[in-house]
């Protein structure tokens, strides 16, 4: 992966991103910051062999980490999904901006559903959550988009016992399967296609959880 874009357009879209509320309270350089251990994460995979093109930001909010790893990045597809009209509108005025229309896509809706769109449904190498929800729901909300052999990366709250957020079982009724956590972000590879039952319908994963 190798640095595409300059820096201070993408760092202008983020302070608009936070002036609206759509990204958290800090310098937007500690958001880039934070957004760099996604792309350190996925640079390993790709030095592992996992061939990626197409990934996915689940709940992207502001555009971290989506934007800033297309900014540094042209190599894969993206897709930002969001369920909030005024975020993806943000999103879209974002990308056009950045000039970033041919290789990023802004999709709004609720992930339960959007995973079962045909173009995205089992249609995604990795899927990245900064911020999504729980660890069931996002697990949940995110199965439906990967392949088999692709990956979730989430970003893990500090000192979180990792082995109680990702339970072996739960995962496995999704086919997922943790790899462990490096600078606070945890893989875990979809090692077989989820079932038709997932996700379930909206509300559904929040309401009740598979495990945690």
């Amino acid at each position: 992966m190798t640095s595409k874009a300059p820096l201070e357009p993408l760092l202008g879209v983020l302070e608009e991103a936070r002036k609206w509320g759509f990204l958290g309270p800090g310098p937007v350089e500690d958001h880039v910051a934070h957004a760099a251990r996604f792309r350190r994460r996925i640079e390993r995979l790709a030095a592992a062999g996992l061939a990626m093109s197409r990934g996915l930001d689940l709940g992207s909010g502001g555009g971290v980490p989506g934007l800033v790893l297309a900014a540094f990045d042209d190599s894969l597809h993206w897709v930002l999904v969001d369920a909030g009209e005024r975020r993806t509108r943000f999103l879209e005025d974002a990308v056009a901006a950045l000039g970033f229309g041919d290789r990023v896509s802004v999709r709004q809706g609720r992930a339960e559903v959007l995973a079962r769109d045909p173009d995205l449904r089992y249609q995604i190498d990795l899927v990245v959550a900064r911020s999504f929800g729980p660890p069931a729901v996002t697990a949940e909300c995110a199965t439906g988009f990967l392949r088999a052999g692709g990956y979730l990366l989430v970003s893990e709250p500090p000192s979180s016992e990792l082995a109680e957020r990702w339970p072996v079982d739960g995962l496995m009724e999704l086919g997922m399967q943790a790899e462990g956590a490096s600078e606070g972000i945890q893989a875990l590879r979809q090692v077989r296609l989820c079932g038709d039952r997932y996700p379930r319908r909206v509300g559904v994963p929040a309401k009740r959880p598979l495990f945690g």
